[in-house]
């Protein structure tokens, strides 16, 4: 089953209805594999700078790295209403941080765009998607992206999610562009389990050694 933009939305605004503002309203199990891709999103620099969180839903990822010891920029983007409207009153407190519908163009001037599960549900025409989303932030990010996706490396295809080979991104980071990518498919959400997604970082020159 793919959807398009809207209904995406009202997805989206269904869960938050049934689950309250917490993981499962942004389609996450549990805080537990949310906060494990956050962390897994974050490695893409150390120390990370300021963020554009693409898809931020609720502004989770902003606690997270908090909690952490950063202390960076924070501006998550939307396509939901409701989950801009939570986001910002979760951040009220923060001076650095704050949260906006999403437009035709990202919010320039950070130095990483990261964006966790935007590109999970079937849609229809995915690759065309996470090509102009992928295009987007690469234009915001002053010095790279960092994303995860649903690897088709499984040996299980749920039909209401997109799996897609790793190397198809990989490629795409490299030749369309221009950046320096690094692949990950070595992690799981949790101890013991399957690698059923990959993260990939692009950075916009390339890293020292001991970077």
């Amino acid at each position: 089953m793919t959807q398009n933009t809207a209904e995406i939305v009202a997805h989206y605004q269904a869960l938050l209805a049934q689950h309250g503002a917490g993981p499962q309203a942004v389609q996450w199990a549990d805080a537990e594999t949310q906060a494990a891709r956050f962390d897994v999103l974050s490695g893409v620099a150390r120390p990370l700078g300021s963020v554009l969180d693409v898809g931020c839903g609720l502004g989770q990822m902003c606690f997270e790295l908090r909690a952490k010891g950063w202390g960076g920029r924070y501006h998550g983007v939307d396509i939901v209403p409701e989950f801009v409207d939570l986001a910002n009153k979760a951040l009220a407190d923060d001076p650095l941080a704050d949260a906006t519908l999403a437009g035709e163009t990202l919010p320039a001037g950070y130095d990483f765009a990261l964006l966790s599960g935007v590109f999970n549900n079937a849609m229809d025409d995915n690759w065309a998607f996470a090509r102009g989303m992928l295009r987007r932030m690469w234009a915001a990010a002053d010095k790279g992206i960092a994303f995860n996706a649903m690897t088709a490396h499984v040996d299980y295809r749920d039909p209401g999610l997109w799996y897609v080979d790793p190397m198809q991104m990989f490629d795409f980071c490299k030749r369309d562009l221009g950046g320096h990518p690094v692949l990950r498919h070595d992690y799981t959400l949790r101890a013991g389990g399957f690698p059923y997604e990959f993260a990939i970082y692009a950075y916009k020159s390339p890293r020292a050694a001991n970077a």
